[in-house]
């Protein structure tokens, strides 16, 4: 089980300590439990909703949100943010996009697309418990976390060394396809049509930001893989929202 702890150490900010360094090939496997990592978001997230039943739907949502966000420490956020950043600053050159991507100050792109992402997740949250779907609340982090492991499976890591070289050198690959379709047959026993419905919009997201990483850099980072999920968890959201 040390490839699920290094998962939930990485993904999220819950206090978890390992024995010593992973290993690489731990580091690789611990891609396979990334939908796991989900699965626990959405179920905090799910048993909240349930604990804040009768609330104001807008503090209600707001602390969702809040949660949801702390659960992952900002990290995908900060991904997401850089991102921006970088593909704006960029000016579509590959190289200055990348050294974009490693400053760690914000530009005001950055904070424009947090906020905008924050407030659809905000707004679609309210339209779930309005509509009593709180599924939602695990199909989204899952599915997020899911596209992670995905990214990896098929997308080239285009920066030399570090964790994310590690993950991407070291993951079993048909282990990994195997859990992608796990991940996604659980979706839809759980949630039936809207789970279906949740799976095929977050996959054309997945091929269209992929498509836009490839073209730009050649591959992902670190960071436009945080930005998937972070995007990937607001299409689902909202998607289910609309449905």
């Amino acid at each position: 089980m040390l490839p699920f702890w290094i998962a939930l150490q990485f993904l999220s900010s819950l206090p978890i300590r390992l024995p010593g360094m992973p290993a690489p090939l731990e580091l690789g496997r611990s891609l396979l439990f990334y939908p796991l990592v989900g699965v626990v978001f959405g179920s905090v997230l799910m048993a909240l909703d349930l604990l804040l039943s009768g609330t104001p739907q807008l503090l209600h949502a707001a602390l969702l949100l809040g949660c949801w966000a702390l659960l992952s420490g900002g990290l995908h956020l900060d991904g997401l943010a850089d991102s921006a950043d970088a593909w704006l600053g960029g000016f579509g050159d590959r190289e200055r996009t990348l050294t974009i991507m490693k400053d760690p100050l914000s530009g005001p792109i950055a904070v424009v697309t947090l906020v905008i992402v924050l407030l659809l997740k905000f707004a679609a949250i309210v339209a779930l418990i309005d509509a009593h779907h709180s599924v939602g609340l695990l199909l989204a982090p899952v599915i997020g976390r899911a596209a992670m492991l995905g990214l990896f499976l098929n997308t080239p890591y285009v920066r030399a060394g570090g964790l994310g070289q590690a993950l991407a050198d070291h993951l079993p690959r048909r282990l990994g396809i195997q859990v992608l379709g796990v991940t996604t047959v659980a979706c839809v026993l759980i949630a039936g049509w809207a789970g279906l419905w949740a799976v095929l919009s977050a996959t054309a997201g997945f091929f269209w930001l992929r498509q836009l990483m490839i073209k730009r850099l050649g591959g992902s980072t670190g960071d436009t893989a945080g930005a998937m999920l972070e995007l990937l968890e607001v299409l689902v959201l909202v998607a289910l929202a609309l449905s």
